[in-house]
């Protein structure tokens, strides 16, 4: 059926006629999520500045949030990265869940524990460690309130990568997702779970293990932003063919129902 306008309703659409501006309005929305989530990638693993900043921490037996206690130097600067990434990723899942690959049961899941896990993340750098356990003596490893907002990151970045993998398989078009997300997965959460030695009175080299974990989830906000950047592309390549051919067909037809309206034929003239 051709794409044309509506016959008794002016300026109304058929179900048939391209809706290019949605479409382009879609792109910008998943192309801006795209480099927020790169930017974010990149940010959340801000730890690697430890290789040039004097913190005194030794990286193999510290936790990253022990840059940001509440009595370490770079406290500001360190909590600052942490907060400007979660804004960041609330951003960017805020934008990816107003577009297509929001749609779906799982996928509004899955952009919602993003959400969840930026603001678990910026709770982390409201309620700090008091001080940092892998140098000060007498420091315990559990603060109650920060040790809570850790774990609501966690349950927030493994809920948003096994929704998102299975939002993929059945969802939105997210081969890169479906594919690499399970995977991501599969590392990340044992890692997680090899950090808690501190937590159960066992301390030592619970950093190497964060600090991987850390790397597989800037892996995860780097497929996102892979993936949303190339739906975005798919969607404007898609526009831009509608917006050749057969949107000119479309306008001229417009013209023709404009001057001759359905349903009204042009009067013969009478009789002098």
């Amino acid at each position: 059926m051709p794409n044309v306008p509506h016959i008794t309703t002016p300026g109304a659409r058929t179900a048939y006629e391209p809706v290019v501006q949605p479409t382009t309005r879609y792109a910008g929305r998943e192309a801006a999520a795209a480099l927020l989530f790169a930017a974010a990638a990149l940010l959340y693993n801000w730890w690697l500045l430890e290789s040039v900043l004097p913190t005194g921490l030794d990286p193999r037996h510290s936790y990253v949030s022990e840059f940001y206690a509440a009595d370490q130097p770079y406290r500001t600067l360190l909590g600052g990265l942490e907060s400007g990434c979660a804004v960041l990723v609330i951003a960017g899942a805020l934008l990816a869940r107003s577009t297509p690959c929001g749609h779906g049961r799982w996928a509004r899941a899955g952009w919602l524990s993003l959400v969840g896990l930026g603001l678990s993340s910026l709770a982390d750098v409201l309620l700090p460690m008091s001080c940092a356990p892998s140098v000060e003596r007498g420091c315990e490893a559990v603060h109650p309130w920060h040790t809570a907002t850790s774990a609501f990151a966690h349950f927030f970045v493994f809920a948003s990568m096994a929704a998102l993998s299975r939002a993929a398989v059945q969802g939105p078009r997210m081969p890169l997702v479906r594919r690499w997300g399970p995977r991501v997965l599969a590392l990340a959460l044992p890692a997680a779970v090899l950090t808690v030695g501190p937590l159960l009175g066992h301390p030592g080299w619970h950093g190497v293990p964060q600090r991987a974990h850390l790397t597989l989830v800037g892996v995860w906000f780097a497929l996102l932003a892979t993936e949303l950047a190339r739906s975005a592309r798919r969607r404007r390549r898609w526009a831009g063919r509608w917006d050749g051919q057969w949107e000119k067909y479309v306008d001229g037809l417009r013209r023709v129902w404009r001057s001759t309206p359905a349903g009204r034929d042009t009067p013969t003239p009478g009789p002098e």
